[in-house]
């Protein structure tokens, strides 16, 4: 591939993002989490999905004429929540704040002046907002953070059935995953693939944070119904989400 057309940090020289970045690009860090995800799907999905809908918003914005790049998905976070069941990954807040720190921190010194933070993990959200602060005033550079679902608002409902955004190893990540890498599901366990609709206890306001082991929420480890996914259905939420997305962050107010 042409390095005018890349979006991806690690295929480009040296010298090419030197170029990208005196050209004023956006650097789009994926966020991610490597966790159980059910009976049914490998542990990497938070990967997979947030570095898809990175690379695929970046290209967009090119393709638009605005430059940009993509560095490799920061594949560990907070999972906490998900170490009882095994298969799972987990950062203290600390670590995680210097991996993201370093990153940013690396893309500033080699004179990118805008950064990403695009978080595709549910435990991530808070603490991503609240790096993307400190790394904003550390460094003197505009870092802006979310999480890729909650940017996108309520433009997956229309295309799943039975939830209207992302939960956790459900329709909509199922889906995600079967138009991105159909080996990571397994279909003989699809029908074990369900669980309650939400992590909160009845009266839990939407506003409060608790978390909770996943264990006590949901035998399965699924939050949501997989066995309504269906590839055609990932493909268009990987569709929305990097069409939003890439509207969102090509609006120079943002960066102003």
């Amino acid at each position: 591939m042409p390095a005018e057309t890349e979006i991806e940090w690690m295929r480009l020289t040296a010298a090419e993002l030197n170029a990208r970045a005196a050209a004023g690009a956006l650097v789009i860090i994926p966020i991610a989490s490597l966790e159980q995800h059910g009976p049914h799907l490998a542990t990497g999905v938070d990967i997979l999905c947030a570095t898809a809908v990175a690379q695929r918003t970046a290209r967009r914005l090119l393709e638009a004429g605005r430059p940009v790049v993509v560095t490799p998905c920061i594949w560990t976070g907070l999972a906490e929540h998900h170490m009882a069941f095994g298969g799972t990954v987990t950062l203290d807040f600390a670590a995680f704040a210097a991996v993201i720190k370093g990153v940013v921190r690396s893309a500033a010194r080699a004179g990118f002046r805008r950064v990403m933070l695009l978080n595709g993990h549910g435990g991530n959200a808070e603490a991503v907002a609240v790096i993307g602060a400190e790394c904003q005033t550390e460094f003197g550079i505009a870092v802006a953070a979310g999480t890729y679902w909650h940017l996108v608002g309520e433009g997956f409902a229309p295309i799943l059935d039975r939830q209207s955004t992302v939960l956790h190893a459900c329709e909509a990540e199922t889906s995600m995953v079967m138009a991105l890498l159909p080996e990571a599901v397994r279909p003989d366990r699809l029908e074990e693939a369900t669980g309650p609709h939400s992590t909160r206890p009845e009266g839990q306001p939407a506003a409060m944070i608790r978390r909770r082991s996943f264990k006590d929420i949901t035998p399965s480890g699924v939050v949501g119904d997989a066995r309504a996914a269906s590839a055609a259905k990932g493909e268009a939420l990987l569709e929305a989400a990097s069409r939003t997305i890439a509207e969102e962050l090509a609006n120079p107010r943002l960066w102003g």
